[in-house]
């Protein structure tokens, strides 16, 4: 059996892709990722980026309240078992997820728990290798892979994700555990002046830490961060460890200079990642063109076509500027009407 459409991945782009596409009588099967290891340490498991994340407070409709009995009669038990008690601070990442994939199967959508780790898009219909199982053929592909936030490899840094360590100063930073803290950045390009001088909007202090002597980004941009009285930047540091407990999360941060090879605790509630994203197409191999930072290049303007006929994408993997959830639905609802369209042209209904 030849699948009409295959959508690969399943964060917000994905899932929204498959709530539109099955909602077109199109039968989506949907590649959510498989439950490894190797996938847990990369941040790339079942349900994308937003399942790493504790309260969403800016995607629209779920303002605060306690969801319990809403979630109690949306999703089985078995969604549920595994999740943390709803804090009623309107919606979880976990919750958001679980209630964006119970819709999509509820219009019919077919989900497999594996990783795609091949795809052969030289002639139609396409061929996909998956981790376990019997390869897949498809009419069209929706790449909705997203991309994963680059972390410093600290042990107490993957200790303390979701307690105080976050790559999005736009999701979390607004949280009420970061207002009128101080706050430790890590990076020296575009990201993180746009992170340091976001977070100065709620921070008491921001502590940018950067390895060198000079900002790599642009003059205008690290002018405002040198100007703005709220940031501190701490030259030739580098994060050794963060520092905190199980009760409160992050506390602090230690730095050691690069230079005299000192080392001094910073007090800080939280510590925000801006060393870049990676986008997950290493599994294209190639066969369909990128910019150099490896993200997917639409071909068509306004809409989600690839540089390969009846290949589309959506979400971060296509998107190094905005990176949010609602922006990602938005283009997988795109992807899933280009897709329909271009199935229609090509007379597959």
């Amino acid at each position: 059996m030849t699948e009409r459409v295959v959508i690969i991945g399943s964060g917000p782009a994905g899932w929204a892709a498959a709530i539109y596409a099955s909602r077109a009588n199109l039968e989506p099967l949907v590649f959510e990722g498989a439950l490894t290891e190797e996938n847990r340490m990369q941040g790339t498991l079942p349900l994308g980026q937003l399942s790493l994340t504790t309260e969403v407070e800016n995607y629209p409709g779920f303002p605060g309240g306690n969801l319990s009995q809403y979630l109690a009669t949306a999703l089985p038990e078995s969604q549920r078992k595994f999740m943390a008690p709803h804090g009623g601070h309107g919606v979880t990442g976990p919750e958001l997820m679980e209630l964006m994939r119970q819709q999509a199967k509820n219009f019919g959508t077919r989900v497999i728990t594996d990783d795609v780790i091949e795809v052969d898009l030289s002639s139609r219909p396409f061929h996909i290798r998956r981790l376990e199982g019997d390869p897949v053929d498809a009419q069209s592909i929706i790449i909705a892979t997203g991309a994963r936030a680059n972390y410093l490899g600290l042990p107490s840094e993957d200790r303390f994700k979701n307690l105080g360590v976050s790559a999005c100063a736009v999701c979390d930073g607004a949280l009420p555990r970061f207002r009128n803290q101080p706050l430790v950045v890590v990076g020296g390009g575009d990201s993180a002046m746009e992170e340091a001088s976001y977070l100065a909007k709620f921070a008491s202090t921001v502590y940018l830490v950067h390895r060198r002597g000079e900002f790599r980004a642009s003059k205008i941009m690290a002018q405002r961060v040198i100007e703005n009285p709220k940031i501190s930047v701490k030259w030739f540091s580098g994060v050794e460890e963060v520092l905190g407990d199980e009760r409160s999360g992050v506390t602090g941060v230690r730095l050691r200079n690069l230079q005299t090879n000192s080392t001094e605790d910073v007090v800080a509630a939280g510590m925000f990642c801006a060393i870049g994203h990676s986008p997950n197409t290493d599994f294209l191999k190639g066969q369909i063109q990128t910019d150099d930072k490896g993200y997917v290049v639409y071909t068509q303007p306004f809409r989600t076509n690839t540089s390969v006929e009846g290949v589309f994408a959506a979400g971060d993997v296509a998107d190094s500027y905005y990176r949010q959830a609602i922006t990602s639905a938005g283009t997988g609802c795109m992807a899933a009407l280009d897709a329909e369209r271009w199935l229609a042209a090509e007379g597959v209904h």
